[in-house]
């Protein structure tokens, strides 16, 4: 049994004095080293498209559900929005995400499309160009070119079921009642009481019938009150000027553009509490 298991032994190895086996390597052998090449890196201008691609599709995905920059083109939310005549419009962030889980709340400012009694002056920004018009398309889809609907900016007033009307004896909008505190109004058609008012035969511009905001729509005004065709201006209409939540694309921000006006927009509720 003893030889047998040092055969054993001394087939794997080199017996020791002590009997011990240690392993030795012949001396012929030599260790295998593998040569791999080097990855040959990819090419920049191969990634680009790709990077362009992805760029433009969380473009298109951001745009169309979490939020979108506009353009203000009038003056009818002056101060608080500039787009009056030869100053530079601000571009304004709108934010989608909370209407898909709340509605609007007075003195939210909202960007929205018109409903069709509000587009008769509306006309296409498109061009009679097949592909020009093609290309208009794509830059709206990423964010370069305004869209092809009548996208409109006012500010919440009053909401489903609440009734709007004006004025009280101070000249105040006032909502179920109430007299409405707005400290974005900074221009107003006049309104002297006595003088000229709701009550007498020259009224002021102010002034308009009481409306009850159907459930699932809102009522808006301009913040330049008298340069804004808001709801009052449509109040004959099948919807008496309010518009359904269902036109609402969502909520504005933020000004981004030009730097020197960039910040939050103020949203007061003029209800108060």
């Amino acid at each position: 049994m003893e030889d047998s298991s040092k055969e054993q032994a001394l087939s794997s190895g080199t017996e020791n004095h002590d009997g011990s086996v240690s392993s030795e390597e012949p001396t012929s052998a030599k260790p295998h080293t593998s040569h791999k090449e080097p990855k040959k890196q990819r090419s920049f201008f191969r990634e680009l498209p790709i990077l362009i691609g992805v760029a433009l599709v969380l473009s298109i995905v951001l745009q169309a559900f979490v939020f979108r920059v506009f353009l203000i083109p009038s003056e009818s939310m002056e101060p608080t929005l500039h787009g009056c005549t030869g100053c530079t419009g601000d571009r304004i962030v709108v934010e989608k995400i909370g209407y898909r889980f709340g509605d609007p709340e007075p003195g939210d400012v909202i960007v929205f499309k018109g409903p069709d009694s509000w587009n008769t002056r509306y006309t296409s920004n498109r061009s009679d160009n097949t592909v020009k018009r093609g290309l208009q398309e794509v830059g709206s889809w990423v964010g370069l070119v305004p869209p092809d609907e009548n996208d409109l900016v006012k500010r919440v007033i009053a909401t489903g079921g609440q009734t709007v009307e004006c004025c009280d004896e101070q000249g105040r909008v006032m909502v179920d009642g109430k007299p409405l505190d707005e400290p974005y109004v900074k221009m107003d058609f006049p309104f002297t009481p006595g003088v000229q008012d709701c009550t007498t035969a020259v009224k002021s511009g102010r002034c308009f019938a009481p409306v009850t905001v159907p459930e699932g729509h809102v009522w808006v005004m301009g913040d330049n009150r008298s340069n804004s065709a808001d709801s009052r201006a449509h109040v004959q209409d099948e919807l008496q000027g309010t518009i359904p939540l269902d036109n609402v694309i969502g909520q504005a921000r933020f000004i981004v553009l030009p730097p020197s006006r960039m910040g939050s927009i103020s949203s007061p509720n003029p209800q108060g509490n």
